[in-house]
């Protein structure tokens, strides 16, 4: 059964995560009708916490892990991909990737597993239909994600970014992502944000500057 009726539907997510290891600021949403599954069902992978690693989790044996952590005012499209877990124990500068283990090659097994850090996606930021972003990257406040994009580094704020990390511009100057980023609009109370909503929902970036 789609957790979604229509394409049109979309799903806060702030209301609806359960994984301890996820948090989400206020109005970010996911809307997943193509793919019809629920946020942490589809979008996100290898995170302790989820439904089928509750128990482990809770039972406190692998300590800290890696977190997802997602700002507000964030717009994720149908089949968006977070990549979680580190490296997944496949070490790239040892002779083999593979994770091997004890019980079938021994007490020479070494884990291969390394944390990539938390991965953080900033304020306002739209991500595209089936997006993929790698562990441990940070996508800056106002960014755009296009769909199908592989983001394996990190993303500079109000940054327009598509296929394997290929940055295709800057939505505004330097000058006035500098101000935006200092406004933080995305903290403001909501009648301050309702009274210039005339204004946020245009292109009048000097005008709505302005206002802080």
């Amino acid at each position: 059964m789609n957790e979604f009726a229509s394409w049109l539907e979309s799903r806060a997510l702030k209301e609806q995560i359960v994984n301890p290891n996820i948090e989400v600021g206020e109005h970010s949403y996911y809307s997943g009708f193509y793919h019809g599954k629920s946020f942490e069902d589809l979008a996100v992978r290898y995170l302790l916490g989820d439904g089928s690693t509750k128990d482990i989790w809770e039972a406190g044996v692998y300590g800290e892990v890696d977190k997802l952590i997602i700002g507000k005012f964030c717009s994720i499209a149908s089949g968006a991909c977070f990549m979680l877990a580190g490296n997944q124990g496949h070490r790239l500068d040892w002779i083999s990737t593979f994770p091997f283990a004890t019980d079938t090659f021994g007490d020479g097994v070494k884990s291969g597993f390394e944390r990539a850090g938390n991965t953080v996606i900033g304020n306002d930021v739209w991500i595209g239909s089936e997006a993929m972003i790698m562990p441990g990257v940070h996508i800056g406040d106002g960014a755009v994600i296009g769909a199908r994009a592989v983001i394996t580094k990190d993303v500079a704020p109000y940054s327009l970014v598509v296929a394997n990390n290929r940055v295709i511009k800057k939505r505004f100057s330097e000058q006035a992502i500098a101000q935006l980023l200092e406004m933080k609009w995305w903290d403001w109370p909501m009648d301050k944000l309702q009274a210039a909503m005339p204004i946020l929902c245009s292109g009048n970036i000097e005008g709505f500057i302005r206002l802080k």
